[in-house]
């Protein structure tokens, strides 16, 4: 796109003077921050922001004029003076982070890529909203580059953020040396009023005054309005106050154009090392707008053709302008570009001193960057015989995770206040504290949807494998979180314990019934339910190959037996999503009549069927269907070898909703599943009471066959 000229007759905005504004020759009205800074370039790039946002919301008719108008100074100067990157190389492992965590602001988010010389051409800023565009309604990391993490549901990037402040303070405790500071970041985050009322940002932020995170800087924009009018309407809390009980270092800019305030509350910011800091900033949502600033009118709908005229015409812009960056208006951004181009190739260099200096370190450094699993970890899987069960798939989850840890230094774990409960320990690494930031095992307090959102900003650092624990049931208080993992791609691992009704005597309250289903919707996260510990050591390896999604590990409290065969099948039929345990075995049988198709611990109940079938000669076959998604993925002559469509007799089971099973059993097929809450007993009278049993498999299998009395 040619960028729009404003015309012979249009005012410069580099000298016309600015109504509602501080003058750009006016240094006390808008202090410049350092010496050396222009007033009159500064408040041109500033504009060229603020209408750059405007504009591309118009060409939309749709988006969030506001916000981008209100935060276009605090962006600016966090941008040019204090953001460390490198628009030519936005993967340089020691940037800086931005996180705009209310990412309905994306269009200032594009217009700082664009003007900072990140490869994202005006065309794709003018294709906003647009189908196939590289600028969505809210920003998606990878979609543009400099996106750091997909962001819009308000509180997310205030939790990846604490992520990725964690995220660079293990890997500094890691790789760094004497004279040798490979992993030296900051996170800068702009967050919204509609974040700081969001309870995962209430989570987050407490767990990182906990944490002491000293390099995470949040300005939160104290613009006081929402969408359904001014805040006070629901929000009236003292902000500040609560961040400081928090353990936070908080400043306060009471005018959100003052460049020198900006500056100094940076600056404070980066001296504090002990805490993290919060910087209430004041601003006007939609500034310059004359009708609509400070209202909710102007935060979620275009300002409209005559308003845009107006606030451009108050801003001393060129009314007619669209798209508009002014002669000039780049250069702040490019000095700040080529400043990080200078700091990219100074940590260049320190990375070839680091090199000659710990080869060792180099080469785990620059694995883990590429994404490469250390050579032959997966020798250390246990494998089980049934000599070995009981056992719970938790605790042989625990076991995997004890075996994996000393050779995956790039796992991190975690659990919600279930560290016991779920089996998520990592043996002699450490716990994760200000004081011991080289461990690597986080305690999240009872946080789940922190939890998640924290390690997506983990995730993020491509640089550790965080997982964390909880009970399946309680997979509903992190699910935006895991539902942005997803989106994300991000390799991330749940371990959801306590899976079933059979968790036994905690009740309704804890049993999950909807819950796999309702994981299984979830697009590009792979839920895997094993059977038994081999089957838990298969699907440990599949999601820690698995660099492109969330997984999520289904186990059982209860213990199960080790069954017969899976130590040899069970690492390719997991990788699979579902394979062949049992045949027709007795001498001269038949092909199967029936398929009993089961996971996690109904599949020794679909193996005792099977065998009391066998008992009368009706010849069944067992299929292990731990993972839909990864069995859905299989070419179809092995899913037709596992599933024959020939034979139409099939009964799944599995003791959660029957949602979405009749893909697998046919018209023809039946589910013995949960359509009713749990109960209060000991699994074992719960079998019963339910009708997990191999009578009533048995039964049902008759039934399909058309011999049921």
């Amino acid at each position: 796109m040619t960028e729009p000229s404003p015309g012979p007759s249009a005012p410069d905005p580099r000298t016309a003077r600015t109504a509602g504004e501080p003058q750009p020759g006016d240094a006390s009205a808008f202090p410049t921050g350092r010496p050396g800074s222009d007033p009159a370039t500064d408040l041109l790039a500033i504009n060229t922001l603020r209408f750059l946002a405007a504009d591309m919301v118009e060409r939309a008719r749709s988006g969030h004029p506001g916000a981008p108008m209100g935060q276009a100074p605090l962006a600016y100067w966090l941008w040019t003076r204090h953001l460390r990157h490198d628009p030519a190389d936005p993967e340089w492992p020691n940037r800086d982070r931005f996180v705009l965590s209310c990412g309905h602001a994306s269009a200032l988010l594009y217009g700082l890529l664009h003007l900072s010389g990140y490869a994202l051409p005006l065309e794709e800023l003018a294709n906003f909203r647009q189908l196939g565009s590289r600028t969505p309604g809210h920003p998606e990391r990878d979609l543009a580059p400099g996106v750091e993490t997909t962001t819009g549901p308000l509180g997310q990037g205030f939790g990846n953020a604490v992520g990725m402040a964690l995220a660079e303070r293990i890997l500094a405790a890691r790789f760094n040396r004497e004279g040798l500071p490979l992993i030296d970041h900051r996170v800068w985050v702009i967050a919204s009023d509609g974040d700081l009322m969001e309870g995962v940002s209430a989570e987050a932020s407490s767990l990182a005054g906990h944490q002491r995170l000293g390099r995470l800087n949040v300005f939160w924009d104290d613009n006081r309005v929402t969408i359904d009018g001014r805040t006070d309407l629901a929000f009236s809390e003292d902000v500040a106050a609560r961040y400081e009980a928090y353990g936070w270092h908080v400043e306060t800019i009471d005018e959100g154009i003052d460049l020198a305030a900006i500056d100094r509350a940076a600056m404070a910011c980066r001296a504090e090392t002990e805490r993290p800091s919060l910087v209430v900033v004041r601003t006007v949502i939609g500034y310059g707008a004359p009708h609509k600033q400070g209202t909710e009118k102007a935060h979620g709908e275009p300002l409209g053709a005559e308003e845009a005229r107006a606030a451009k015409r108050a801003l001393g812009w060129p009314e007619d302008s669209d798209m508009l960056i002014p002669e000039g208006a780049r250069a702040p951004f490019e000095a700040a570009a080529a400043r990080g181009a200078r700091l990219n190739a100074e940590w260049r260099r320190l990375l070839e001193r680091y090199r000659e200096a710990d080869v060792e370190a180099a080469a785990e450094f620059e694995r883990r960057l590429a994404g490469r699993l250390p050579d032959g970890v997966f020798d250390a899987l246990p494998r089980f015989a049934p000599e070995d069960g009981p056992i719970a798939t938790r605790k042989a989850s625990g076991k995997v995770l004890a075996a994996l840890s000393p050779r995956m230094p790039e796992l991190v774990g975690g659990s919600a206040d279930l560290t016991g409960s779920n089996n998520t320990q990592l043996p002699g690494a450490g716990v994760q504290t200000a004081d011991e930031p080289g461990g690597r095992y986080l305690y999240y307090g009872v946080r789940e949807h922190a939890m998640g959102s924290i390690m997506n900003g983990m995730a993020l650092s491509r640089m550790l494998i965080p997982y964390g624990g909880t009970f399946l049931i309680f997979s509903d208080y992190m699910r935006p979180a895991t539902r942005l993992a997803a989106l994300m791609e991000l390799g991330v691992v749940y371990v959801f314990t306590h899976d079933s009704i059979f968790l036994g005597e905690d009740g309704p309250t804890h049993q999950p019934i909807g819950q796999l289903a309702a994981l299984r919707a979830i697009p590009q996260l792979t839920v895997i339910r094993p059977a038994d510990a081999n089957e838990t050591a298969a699907a440990w390896r599949v999601a820690l190959e698995n660099r492109e999604g969330p997984t999520a590990l289904a186990l059982t409290r209860q213990g199960l037996p080790v069954l017969e065969d899976t130590a040899e099948l069970a690492a390719e039929g997991v990788a699979r999503g579902g394979y062949v345990l049992a045949d027709p075995e007795w001498p001269g049988a038949g092909p199967p009549e029936l398929i009993l198709i089961a996971t996690g611990s109904e599949v020794a109940l679909a193996l005792a069927g099977h065998r009391k079938l066998a008992e009368e000669r009706i010849p069944s076959r067992v299929v292990s269907l731990p993972s839909w998604e990864l069995f859905d993925r299989q070419p179809r002559e092995y899913r037709d070898a596992v599933l024959p469509p020939s034979i139409t007799a099939r009964l799944a089971i599995e003791a959660a909703s029957p949602l979405g099973w009749h893909k697998y059993v046919g018209p023809q097929g039946d589910v013995l599943a949960m359509e009713r809450f749990g109960a209060s007993a000991p699994y074992q009278d719960l079998a019963v009471a339910f009708g997990f049993t191999a009578e009533e498999v048995e039964r049902r299998a008759k039934w399909l066959l058309g011999l049921a009395g």
